[in-house]
């Protein structure tokens, strides 16, 4: 069997942590779970994390090895590292490619450069001469972009042996947000020092280094989750109910085909299904419309007709919980509009009673219930003396974010474990108590 490779995944809390301050924890022999899980011998890294940014990973990267922060990211293809030399601002954590004795660009005549990106939206391309470098650009949603070279080097995840990979040694970044870039704009950590991707694309980290299956469980709040590379899934995994994975083998000009992406099938609000068009929920004949799970996007986004139906329905239901803000013209983060104003202790005497918005896929169902229904915007205060906080749904439009597709972001799969099988072409869910599975596997803070 494959050797099952634990990592901690943290929403960083504090931008300034870092991998070496929070040290390793080490897992004993055997041990009998509730998750099922087998013996596991390697170490996990623990990073904190933001709870309004991203997921990240402790990475070691090179030979001798550099301790890394890279955000997790599924709707992402090619993983990257801030290198030294970048002109813009960047973490004191960047990767010093010069440091390392196993680091190698790659040059632009190459396979790698040739072939590898095809799946890449702008594949790498030759430098300008003299230069005989590979070249990459990589853009995002929010209008970050980083440019570099394309890179060999050694990864190391946990307590497995180094894997060999390619990455963008980036040394040019511009962040829209002052972070790092998302795959569909989520701000990372300052702290983070690169991007991990995890999509289906040739250059993935996944698909280069033959990962079949991996899984992760995030924690609410500040606490750990895990992550799971390798290795039998279905050995610590709760029972998973599978959604197959949609192929579409024609290339359309709106469709993603190394997404995760999964068939929408209906949302429902408490028992009743909203009153939205099966056409509405699936991709059209260019492509828009799938639905991806992305651990890179921080909230879940809805096309046009199916935002305004959810939208309707839950102000209708929490009309006697929660007052709506009453401002048309405040949106937030540019995509959320379906905003409420009332003190911390009503919004938290209301969560329980808010009702549960399930996003119901072939096979299987995301469901959103409680405090993960609403988000605090920072710094937006009402009512005499600021006694008032500004809540909004944590459902945003696609269209108002100048997106074609539904997205299942990383804020809606907490206390979930999901579980990508690539190698069955399906992902998996199942509810789980993140926390106490890290707890108990001993990675625990």
């Amino acid at each position: 069997m494959p050797r099952i490779i634990l990592l901690c995944l943290f929403l960083l809390a504090h931008a300034a942590a870092s991998a070496s301050a929070e040290g390793e924890a080490r897992f004993g022999g055997g041990m009998l779970l509730p998750l099922r899980v087998q013996a596991v011998p390697p170490p996990a890294n623990k990073l904190r994390f933001r709870h309004d940014v991203s997921l990240t990973v402790s990475v070691a990267v090179g030979t001798p090895p550099q301790n890394v922060t890279m955000v997790l990211d599924t709707g992402s293809e090619l993983s990257w590292l801030l290198c030294n030399g970048t002109g813009a601002p960047r973490p004191a954590a960047a990767f010093d490619a010069l440091a390392s004795s196993t680091y190698a660009a790659v040059r632009c005549r190459s396979p790698e450069c040739q072939w590898r990106g095809r799946d890449l939206p702008v594949p790498p391309f030759c430098a300008a001469p003299p230069s005989d470098s590979c070249r990459v650009s990589l853009a995002y949603a929010d209008a970050s972009s980083a440019d570099g070279v394309l890179a060999a080097d050694t990864f190391l995840l946990g307590g497995a042996p180094p894997v060999p990979a390619l990455f963008g040694c980036v040394t040019s970044y511009y962040s829209a947000t002052g972070g790092g870039g998302g795959s569909n704009g989520t701000d990372s950590s300052e702290a983070a020092t690169g991007l991990l991707g995890m999509n289906r694309g040739s250059l993935s980290f996944v698909t280069q280094t033959a990962t079949h299956s991996f899984a992760y469980c995030i924690a609410p709040g500040d606490g750990p989750g895990l992550l799971v590379l390798g290795g039998d899934g279905l050995a610590l995994a709760p029972q998973l109910n599978y959604t197959p994975l949609i192929e579409i083998p024609q290339p359309l000009p709106y469709f993603d085909r190394v997404a995760y992406s999964v068939q929408l099938e209906g949302i429902r609000v408490g028992a009743a299904l909203l009153p939205i068009p099966k056409s509405v929920l699936a991709p059209d004949h260019t492509g828009a419309g799938q639905t991806m799970v992305d651990s890179g996007t921080q909230f879940t986004f809805l096309l046009a007709d199916a935002y305004a139906a959810l939208k309707a329905e839950f102000a209708s239901r929490t009309r006697a919980l929660l007052a709506p803000l009453g401002e048309p013209g405040f949106v937030f983060q540019g995509a959320f509009d379906a905003c409420f104003r009332a003190p911390e202790a009503r919004v938290a005497a209301a969560c329980p009673r808010l009702p549960e918005v399930g996003l119901v896929l072939r096979g299987a169902e995301v469901a959103v219930a409680g405090e993960r229904l609403l988000y605090r915007v920072p710094g937006e205060r009402r009512g005499e003396g600021g006694a008032e906080a500004v809540w909004c749904l944590t459902f945003g439009s696609s269209d108002m974010a100048g997106m074609s597709a539904y997205v299942i972001g990383h804020h809606h799969q907490q206390n979930v474990w999901v579980e990508y099988d690539l190698q069955n072409g399906r992902v998996g869910f199942a509810p789980a108590r993140c926390d106490l599975a890290t707890e108990r596997l001993g990675s625990g803070a």
